[in-house]
């Protein structure tokens, strides 16, 4: 059986109400999704707060410098405020979940009476990593943050870094939000979609549709580009409906490709097309695993 998915939703189509996990495993990633949520928060007339860790404030600038829309203005007006995590999550030394959940409230609150459309809210989580008093609670704040937004004139992207948090503590966050951010697919027709999601925590790609002799050149280029996320490869074939030879052909050679220690997982395959790959001998790739999906009632 497929693992639970939660709603996954493309950064444009957000609206007051959202609270999303964007679990990425890229720069690259984090500032697409980034730069698009910040940009329509302003052009939609909210009042726009990121919370930066890892990212330098004046980097976040940068974004929208590049993107065309000059921040100086809204830094002015305060309709757009970046912060460091030290100055928000950790403003009182330990991280206190039900004084940042008040304040959030009140910042909506304030916001509104401001004459802004709503809240849109972005902090960066990589801090409780760190040896922060109090950052055992983050799973409880998340569930408690949901009350913040839904049903509000507010928004709020979590962004967990996949190369920092394990798949363990990763999938727990991931679970505590309402829904997650839907990655750009790498490749996107009527007859296939190769998407970069998320599966019990760990980056994984999901193959949507068929994969022929026509198809198997952009399922081999999706290949490619995932081999630069760390560690092992998934990718999900719970939404496949058919693969040729060709196309298992491309898992089979980007498998024996992979660096020494790494694999590449093939998970939820048709069971039929597991025995095709068992009698053709491709299953005997020492970093090629395939796991057949379980049969539906």
């Amino acid at each position: 059986m497929s693992p639970h998915r939660t709603r996954e939703l493309a950064v444009d189509a957000m609206g007051h109400g959202d609270h999303l996990c964007l679990a990425f495993a890229d720069d690259a990633e984090q500032r697409r999704v980034m730069t698009t949520y910040l940009l329509t928060g302003l052009e939609r007339g909210e009042r726009v707060l990121y919370f930066a860790d890892q990212t330098a404030p004046d980097q976040v600038f940068d974004w929208l410098r590049e993107a065309g829309t000059d921040p100086t203005a809204a830094l002015d007006s305060g309709q757009l405020m970046v912060t460091t995590a030290d100055e928000s999550y950790l403003a009182d030394g330990p991280f206190d979940a039900d004084a940042m959940v008040a304040a959030l409230h009140q910042e909506v609150t304030e916001s509104l009476a401001a004459g802004y459309t709503g809240l849109r809210v972005s902090g960066e989580m990589s801090w409780a990593l760190r040896d922060v008093p109090g950052a055992e609670r983050m799973g409880e704040y998340e569930r408690k943050v949901n009350d913040v937004f839904a049903g509000h004139a507010a928004s709020a992207i979590c962004q967990y870094d996949a190369r920092r948090f394990d798949a363990a503590t990763l999938h727990a966050f991931d679970q505590r939000h309402p829904g997650t951010v839907a990655q750009q697919p790498l490749h996107t027709s009527s007859a296939l979609r190769l998407l970069p999601s998320l599966r019990d925590g760990r980056q994984c790609l999901r193959v949507i549709g068929d994969v022929d002799y026509y198809y198997a050149p952009m399922l081999s280029s999706a290949l490619e580009k995932i081999m630069s996320w760390p560690g092992d490869l998934t990718v999900d074939m719970s939404a496949l409906q058919f693969i040729d030879l060709a196309g298992v052909r491309a898992l089979a050679r980007t498998a024996e490709r992979l660096p020494a220690g790494r694999r590449l997982h093939v998970v939820d395959l048709d069971p039929m097309l597991s025995e095709v790959i068992h009698i053709v001998g491709w299953d005997q790739i020492p970093s090629l695993t395939v796991t057949a999906r379980e049969a539906r009632p």
